[in-house]
């Protein structure tokens, strides 16, 4: 037997349900003529009747009863297609990987994921949380769609950036230290001790970078760590000072759990967050409305 012409079929369905050519033909938007033509092609490939004349209008053979109830679910299929195509091109369905480094994945996408869920439920997904590095090349490697890079985000061969946000630097001390709420040299902030994070951080790298735009020495090591959450808590704890992104400690600040100091020569120094696409890729519709939103505040500022 050929393949059964689903078109056909579909006609068949609304001249079945409307017991009429005339009135299939209205909601199909063809003439009488090609519904019929449909229908009596189908029957021909079929080679079962399927509908009979009854006074103005049509009944259906047994047969035509049987094949009906299988045409309903085809009908029903392309509906359900349909729909998902619009939602599919509108982005409320589809998948989106995002790779992120440390400060976006913690302090800037919650947000973002949160509105984009409530908005679309069906939407999936998945945020990979990682280094500057790894993240640059999940994204080179296809394995996620988006990278959110903090700490500097550089410019990477084969991506193009696009820069949402410069987070303002503060140096953080104890709650309680002579320092705490005031504004001073950095030769004179450099006195204590630092907290610092391992080698290649981009704050231990913009720390030592302004030290040396100054000609001062690098401040001394009292711990290195290398989570921000154990590094804040320290401070809390009366030790040391810190160098960090805005977003990462405003929360303690305003709650008094510790304390910023003001330094004149760190004034617009600022933490660059960007967002990555591939240069050769084309975005899903989910993805380029996902991107759009994470790009809707362009290159705001924080706090100061």
């Amino acid at each position: 037997m050929k393949n059964v012409n689903l078109y056909g079929l579909k006609v068949f369905h609304y001249v079945a349900y409307m017991e009429s050519f005339t009135r299939a033909a209205e909601i199909l938007f063809i003439s009488q003529p090609a519904v019929t033509m449909q229908v009596r092609k189908l029957e021909e490939e079929l080679e079962v009747k399927l509908l009979e004349p009854r006074g103005r209008g049509v009944v259906l053979t047994p047969a035509g009863q049987d094949i009906a109830k299988i045409a309903r679910r085809l009908v029903g299929i392309d509906r359900d297609v349909r729909r998902y195509t619009a939602k599919f091109k509108s982005g409320e369905v589809g998948k989106v990987m995002i790779a992120a480094t440390y400060l976006p994945a913690n302090y800037l996408l919650p947000a973002v994921l949160a509105e984009s869920k409530q908005l679309y439920a069906s939407l999936e997904l998945e945020l990979i949380t990682a280094t500057a590095d790894k993240a640059c090349q999940l994204l080179l490697n296809y394995d996620v769609d988006i990278a959110v890079i903090g700490g500097g985000a550089v410019d990477q061969k084969g991506l193009k950036k696009r820069v949402i946000r410069r987070d303002p630097l503060w140096f953080i001390v104890p709650k309680e230290h002579p320092l705490a709420d005031k504004t001073v040299p950095l030769r004179e902030l450099l006195k204590l001790p630092f907290i610092v994070r391992e080698e290649g951080c981009s704050m231990r790298e913009e720390l030592f970078a302004l030290c040396r735009a100054n000609g001062l020495q690098l401040p001394d090591i009292g711990i290195q760590m290398s989570g921000l959450n154990e590094t804040i808590r320290t401070v809390m704890s009366g030790y040391g000072a810190i160098l960090a992104s805005a977003m990462e400690v405003m929360d303690y600040v305003a709650q008094g759990k510790v304390a910023r100091v003001r330094v004149n020569e760190a004034a617009g120094l600022t933490n660059q967050i960007a967002v990555y696409l591939r240069e050769d890729g084309d975005l899903t519709p989910a993805v380029d409305k996902f991107y759009q939103r994470i790009c809707s505040n362009d290159v705001q500022q924080s706090g100061q």
